[in-house]
């Protein structure tokens, strides 16, 4: 498991407490007004006790990395996980980290005005105010050094990386990061991952923006392999 959690100390918002949550494999940074971490964790068994159940009833729901069709007998949580790998063309386990994320956030926004919730690179994030957000791209130039803007938004949304040389996480790709912007995290994660899986060399990053402006939901990418990055939509680079 990749456990490197330094760049977690480099993500915290003025005015907003910092905490974590822990379950089993799941570990969560989250920043809200307040210190929820009880209700945090909360949310976290709820959402893997639906996903882990499901999957002793479905074990293909686990093991596919194609697309899986919609289930109209599954939990909401599960028909999303299993959309955003239908848009993205990935397995629906390619989403999770964005499901559980975006389902404990969800639940904490009746507690709590503003909530970033970071799952190992995979964000969901309700703020009043522009938000940066730094990617760490392993041993690119560009990692660490490189954010991404997002100015103020009315409603949550999600940033979700995705590398092929940084992780623990399987990925057929050699990007160093591939970030996706959407107002679905499970989407935004399940997207970043299937782009990633399409960077092997420098001279993909312009066909791989391409692919992704056609995935429905998908606001902005930025992608970076060694030196180069490529960037699209809604969201803006800036230099750290």
């Amino acid at each position: 498991m990749f456990e490197n959690r330094r760049y977690r100390s480099r993500a915290l918002k003025e005015g907003l407490v910092s905490f974590t949550v822990t379950v089993k494999e799941t570990n969560l940074h989250i920043q809200a007004d307040s210190d929820l971490t009880e209700p945090a964790t909360r949310a976290v068994l709820s959402c893997r006790n639906r996903i882990e159940s499901y999957i002793r009833e479905y074990p293909q729901f686990a093991a596919s990395l194609t697309p899986l069709p919609e289930d109209p007998f599954a939990p909401a949580l599960i028909n999303d996980m299993i959309r955003a790998g239908q848009a993205a063309g990935t397995g629906p386990m390619a989403a999770i980290a964005g499901a559980v994320a975006e389902y404990a956030g969800g639940n904490l926004l009746d507690l709590t005005g503003r909530a970033i919730v970071e799952n190992g690179g995979d964000i969901f994030i309700r703020s009043d105010t522009d938000t940066v957000c730094t990617i760490h791209a392993g041993k690119s130039p560009l990692s660490m050094k490189t954010g991404i803007l997002i100015k103020k938004r009315e409603v949550p949304f999600a940033l979700c990386t995705s590398s092929g040389t940084l992780g623990h996480s399987k990925s057929f790709g050699k990007a160093d990061a591939v970030t996706v912007l959407s107002g679905s995290t499970p989407l935004a994660d399940a997207a970043a991952t299937g782009l990633c899986n399409m960077v092997h060399k420098e001279r993909d990053i312009d066909k791989v923006i391409e692919k992704g402006k056609t995935i429905p939901g998908v606001e902005g990418l930025a992608i970076i392999k060694g030196k180069h990055i490529g960037l699209w939509g809604n969201l803006q680079v800036v230099k750290l």
